[in-house]
């Protein structure tokens, strides 16, 4: 299946990687980091020599208690790494961001992926991702950033999850996305508990009868530390071993900090999956 990313063609039946890129004060893993443009630049083209296809760039961070930003200050933070990236490397820019005029800002300044932690709920979001006409990644989350992780309940949590995606897919596309616009994602840790999250992971192949690709992004998070009893930052060989998982399980873009280790981990399946054939 070919996607189209501002004008950058991708086959995602493969597997891509794609690099986060934290532009805040208190992500929960590299916030502070890199919240200089010239800083986010050259984390970026590191990335993209690690192999990533894809550098997320995110302005507001969703981790539980996170504090809310204003507009302008996303913006601020955003918009001048998306438009030296774009302006100076050969990757796809992704943004992750819920505002609308954020989404509005950064497709003219060459991002190439609106990528959604709230699906395009907020007002005029569907509207303004029809008029970009890019890829939008919609992502399941039980509850708001700030409250998500305060004792999530589901009955089943892979329907609860896939009628959801199902849903919003309904209303973006009424709104005028196209469906060959539509990326997948179930939200691991966006409302869910370690075992809804492995869950998930173990059902990952049944989202995609959904009919979309499906991004996945585990790296270093809290569910791995739950597992492996390690702190955040020595997390490599649990978000290693998920994303081996996701890739098998049919994931088309697998987000992650650590891109040089996980785009090898990618090229092993992919090569055990070509020689099956």
């Amino acid at each position: 299946m070919q996607m189209n990313f501002a004008g950058r063609e991708l086959d995602m039946s493969g597997c891509h990687v794609m690099g986060i890129l934290n532009v805040t004060p208190d992500s929960f893993s590299d916030g502070g980091r890199f919240n200089r443009v010239d800083a986010a630049l050259a984390r970026a083209r590191e990335m993209v020599a690690d192999g990533a296809v894809f550098v997320d760039v995110g302005g507001e961070s969703t981790r539980p208690g996170a504090t809310v930003v204003s507009v302008d200050e996303e913006l601020g933070r955003v918009c001048p790494v998306v438009e030296a990236i774009a302006r100076e490397l050969d990757v796809i820019v992704s943004v992750d961001t819920s505002s609308p005029q954020v989404m509005t800002e950064v497709t003219k300044l060459g991002a190439g992926l609106i990528n959604d932690v709230r699906a395009l709920q907020r007002e005029g979001a569907p509207e303004v991702a029809a008029r970009a006409d890019i890829p939008v990644c919609l992502m399941h989350i039980q509850g708001e950033p700030d409250t998500m992780q305060n004792d999530p309940r589901y009955r089943n949590v892979r329907r609860e999850v896939s009628s959801f995606l199902a849903q919003r897919m309904r209303m973006i596309e009424k709104a005028g996305v196209r469906t060959e616009n539509i990326i997948l994602d179930p939200g691991f840790g966006f409302g869910k508990s370690p075992r809804h999250n492995l869950q998930l992971l173990a059902s990952l192949d049944q989202l995609q009868l959904l009919g979309h690709p499906v991004l996945v992004g585990l790296s270093r998070k809290s569910m791995l530390g739950h597992i492996t009893g390690r702190d955040v930052n020595e997390r490599l060989p649990a978000s290693l071993a998920a994303a081996t998982i996701s890739a098998m399980k049919g994931a088309s873009i697998i987000r992650v900090h650590d891109v040089r280790e996980t785009v090898d981990a990618v090229k092993v399946v992919m090569a055990m999956e070509e020689a099956a054939r």
